[in-house]
């Protein structure tokens, strides 16, 4: 027996083709996307029609509203969302504190190729080039999380480590001005941890220290896996934040 038709709404629809024109790099991160007006001249149908895909693609960030300027494509390079995903806090901050900015200092790059658990989670081929980058994240003086981040080498080609040392801002503001690719979301699976040798040696505490392991996978435009990473946080006088609302 077949399944049943899905029905989609019209909004839906035009959220997706939104969506496919920043797949194609028609906008680029910063600019400015054309009105309502234009865009359901463009496709169609009523400016209401429009305003709710990009009330849609706003609530995701993936666009960001300005008033009486228009709607952009939302960039991390935005002094307050660099560090969008990031979620270690300190315990005694405030809930909207923004005093979470690390300083990143880089370990390591390697070129690899993906086993199969990579190339699945990448949706590349077992194999193919990939390039692993290792960092440190200092909070106020304390190392306090170790980074093992894996991306596509065809996607970031040429990606040194003096390139990355040069960086300002996050790793996520590099990769977006330097390969046009931004990360619009991401998936996150958390457990405890003892400290190997090689945490004890980056992050300064003893072998078998409990740290938090975050597993995470981010998506580009079109819901494309473009990175995998570890970050090993040790979460002393800090927590793991996620709001919920």
């Amino acid at each position: 027996m077949t399944g049943s038709p899905t029905f989609q709404p019209l909004y839906e629809q035009i959220k997706s083709l939104i969506t496919r024109s920043l797949v194609l790099g028609e906008w680029k991160p910063g600019e400015a996307i054309p009105s309502e007006m234009e865009l359901a001249s463009r496709y169609g149908v009523s400016q209401g029609t429009v305003r709710k895909a990009i009330d849609a693609l706003a609530a995701e960030y993936i666009v960001v509203r300005r008033q009486g300027k228009g709607t952009f494509v939302a960039t991390h390079t935005a002094p307050t969302h660099q560090y969008r995903f990031l979620r270690i806090r300190a315990d005694d901050a405030e809930p909207t504190s923004d005093r979470h900015h690390p300083r990143t200092k880089f370990i390591g790059l390697q070129k690899d190729k993906a086993d199969a658990n990579i190339a699945a989670k990448l949706g590349i081929r077992v194999n193919q080039a990939v390039v692993v980058v290792s960092r440190v994240l200092v909070f106020d003086g304390r190392p306090l999380i170790l980074d093992e981040i894996t991306l596509a080498q065809s996607i970031f080609p040429n990606l040194t480590m003096e390139k990355l040392v040069a960086s300002q801002g996050s790793i996520y503001s590099f990769l977006e001005t330097a390969y046009g690719t931004r990360m619009v979301r991401a998936e996150e699976r958390i457990k405890a941890v003892g400290a190997t040798k090689h945490a004890s040696k980056h992050l300064g505490v003893a072998i078998g220290t409990p740290l938090l392991s975050v597993d995470r996978v981010a998506y580009t435009y079109g819901d494309r896996a473009v990175e995998w990473r570890r970050g090993l946080c040790l979460t002393s006088g800090y927590s793991y934040l996620n709001d919920l609302a």
